[in-house]
């Protein structure tokens, strides 16, 4: 039966099945409820009147500003997207904790953090950012500083001292509950894993063949999550399999850089999710701060959210992509196109698939022609962005949103967001990412489609089991 006709039921351990039915060519039906309990925002005007001189307030003033630390090279290299997340994760957590120890109406991540009632939640959101992020990038302290001043200096005086008191003693719990996670330094160092035997559809490195990025980050304790592994999906499907042979010639059809058939909106799409998804996610969660006017403890919690759901999310999918260490589309559809790397031979191997044709000089338009360095199944951005939707969806308690979010512009500068989406509901934006990644050249849609069910299920948990009121 061909991939997009059939209803492929991908849970099947832990939760309730949720059924992927692809009608047409690509439609994408979720057949699940809501999360158990609504995660209504409950917008009220932002504490103060800025920080640091800004119009934001200081949750988001610091978001940026941890954003900024972690994607914008200062001294340090720019740690990889999932390493990054990590990152983000502790800062929110810690942010979070401030927050609620004063507010008092969210349960807290970690456990032992108290306020006086009179103390300013503006000055523990500052000092909560500023000291996970020097204690994590000493060589940024400099900067960081002036930022951190230009903030309390615009926070009124009464109850700052003790905010800063509550904020210093949740970056230390975040800091100290953390040590021996499992996270690696220096930023962007790899690590070994465990290989499999050389063969058909076994991962290799892929041009440039940059070494495999950031293994380690699957064996990091996830942040909510029982263990990485706790929804692993199945494997990939055979290489003699009917739905690999579409899946294949989907992705040579519509993936390549000389695609004949990628339409400009398809190519403009796979570009569009090329964009570093920490900016994306935490700039759409600073739009909503902004659009519904959030007091400061729902940005909190907002942000702690997309980060420490966002971390979990990618430590398991990591893990997942490591375990099965499945190939990537241009070493599956040109063998040739991977080099000496201590993996296998040289040319690599085929599919042994009479119904596939390989094609020499293959390569993916998404970088354009580069592929990232770490195994293929399942999609971590299928993973990420459907653990976003999950996030926005039950904070703002609806399925109908309208969640901007903002990407890549082929035709603007390096690295820009000048690209701008709006998504409707949680379903539009999975359907856009499992479709941008194989026009991309990155993934196979059934690596897309496990990708958006793992990262569900991780947002689905842990939404069950953290942020809760305390009511």
């Amino acid at each position: 039966m061909a991939l997009r006709d059939h209803i492929a039921i991908i849970e099947n351990r832990h939760t309730r099945a949720v059924k992927f039915c692809w009608m047409g060519v690509r439609c994408l039906c979720i057949v699940v409820g809501l999360a158990l309990w609504p995660a209504a925002a409950h917008p009220t005007q932002a504490v103060g009147g800025g920080c640091g001189g800004t119009e934001r307030n200081c949750v988001t003033e610091w978001n940026k500003n941890a954003e900024e630390t972690l994607t914008i090279s200062h001294p340090m290299p720019r740690p990889f997207q999932n390493e990054a997340l990590i990152y983000m994760a502790y800062v929110s957590a810690a942010v979070y904790d401030a927050v609620v120890a004063i507010d008092r109406r969210y349960q807290p991540y970690g456990t032992g953090v108290t306020a006086p009632a009179a103390a300013s939640a503006d000055a523990a959101a500052v000092e909560a950012a500023y000291r996970t992020l020097i204690a994590y990038f000493p060589g940024q302290t400099s900067r960081l500083a002036t930022l951190y001043d230009a903030s309390l200096a615009a926070i009124p005086n009464e109850g700052k001292s003790d905010g800063q008191a509550v904020g210093l003693a949740a970056a230390n719990l975040i800091i100290n509950s953390r040590v021996g996670d499992g996270r690696l330094t220096p930023i962007a160092t790899t690590s070994t894993f465990t290989k499999k035997a050389e063969g058909p559809g076994v991962w290799r490195l892929t041009p440039p063949f940059a070494a495999a990025q950031t293994p380690w980050v699957g064996d990091v304790t996830p942040f909510i999550l029982q263990s990485a592994d706790q929804f692993r999906p199945d494997g990939p499907p055979s290489l003699q399999s009917a739905e690999w042979v579409e899946a294949f010639n989907e992705i040579q059809k519509y993936g390549g850089v000389s695609s004949d058939f990628r339409t400009p909106e398809q190519t403009a799409t796979a570009q569009f999710w090329t964009a570093n998804v920490i900016r994306q996610y935490n700039r759409a969660l600073r739009d909503v701060v902004d659009a519904n006017a959030l007091s400061l403890v729902d940005s909190a919690r907002l942000q702690a959210m997309v980060n420490i759901i966002g971390a979990d999310a990618q430590i398991a999918v990591m893990n997942a992509k490591y375990h099965f260490l499945f190939w990537r589309p241009v070493t599956a559809i040109d063998p040739k196109a991977v080099t000496t790397d201590s993996y296998g031979p040289v040319p690599g191997f085929t599919d042994g698939n009479d119904a596939t044709v390989e094609q020499e000089g293959w390569r993916p338009v998404g970088s354009p022609g580069t592929t990232p360095n770490h195994p293929e199944y399942p999609a971590a951005h299928g993973s990420i962005t459907s653990a976003m939707a999950e996030v926005f969806s039950a904070f703002l308690g609806t399925n109908r949103f309208n969640l901007v979010i903002r990407g890549f512009n082929p035709a603007g500068s390096a690295g820009n967001m000048d690209a701008v989406r709006t998504f409707t509901m949680p379903a539009a934006l999975r359907n856009e990412i499992v479709d941008a990644r194989v026009w991309a050249g990155f993934h196979y849609r059934f690596s897309g489609v496990a990708g958006v069910v793992l990262g569900r299920q991780v947002a689905k948990y842990d939404l069950r089991s953290a942020f809760r009121p305390v009511d």
